[in-house]
């Protein structure tokens, strides 16, 4: 899949970053104490071009438990990713919630102009149109989580720029470069992953706000294995259940890790 990115666009010097590759699945359940909340399945789709410029589309699709109706959910996000993984030049939503009319957002960074257009929409009306100076690179909801693959070796601290809600704000994410090994009820052996927290100054989809960790595959996947969260109801877990990655198995974890 390597090969793809660098071949993409004819003879462009286009790179993709390793952990990008088309064609990778992965869902995981939401839980609360034990108890199944919904999926998350996330898609690398493909290779693309927009506006002239290189990009890897990807997809989050999420869904509630359907015997839990007070979460009633169905949303499809989709970001189209720079190449290097960090940050977002397109990001649209698609969001059904309860009995609310159905919801749809787009975020479109401008980055030559230095401006970003937001819109959102319900029940088919545009309810939000704003425009921000575009003073750095961006991320949303989506494209975060992959800016996090990009960086979980960095044994650094980021400030990432975050757009939620047609709004602005910061996600800052501590890369510890610290070993673990953790058991997740898809496989029977733990697995070697790199810890990271952080703070999310911002309130998503469930109340998302504060506080989280993530566990990520100790390998130059860098697939998201756990992580914990905050939402309206308290803390949440989300774990791999399944995944599909041209030839690549969750790492196992040696004697010697850290449990």
């Amino acid at each position: 899949m390597r090969s793809l990115c660098l071949v993409f666009l004819g003879a462009s010097a286009l790179s993709c970053a390793q952990f990008l590759q088309p064609g990778e699945e992965l869902e995981y359940e939401v839980s609360y104490f034990g108890i199944s909340l919904g999926r998350i399945r996330i898609v690398t789709e493909r290779m693309d071009s927009l506006q002239g410029k290189p990009v890897v589309v990807a997809a989050a699709v999420m869904e509630s438990h359907p015997n839990i109706p007070f979460l009633s959910l169905k949303a499809l996000f989709r970001s189209w990713l720079d190449t290097s993984g960090a940050f977002s030049h397109r990001f649209e939503g698609w969001m059904q919630q309860g009995d609310r009319p159905e919801g749809y957002g787009k975020y479109v960074f401008d980055y030559d102009r230095r401006v970003l257009v937001a819109e959102e929409w319900e029940g088919g009306q545009r309810i939000i149109q704003r425009t921000f100076p575009l003073r750095a690179r961006m991320n949303e909801g989506l494209s975060l989580l992959f800016a996090a693959r990009r960086f979980v070796h960095s044994k650094k601290s980021y400030r990432f720029p975050t757009v939620v809600t047609s709004d602005t704000a910061a996600t800052v994410i501590h890369f510890t470069g610290r070993r673990q090994a953790i058991t997740i009820g898809a496989l029977p052996y733990p697995v070697r992953t790199v810890y990271f927290w952080g703070t999310a100054n911002w309130t998503g989809i469930y109340g998302l706000t504060g506080s989280f960790e993530g566990w990520f595959s100790d390998d130059e996947a860098r697939v998201p294995i756990r992580a914990k969260l905050r939402v309206y109801i308290g803390s949440v877990t989300v774990e791999l259940v399944r995944w599909k990655r041209a030839g690549w198995q969750p790492p196992r974890a040696s004697n010697t890790e850290t449990p």
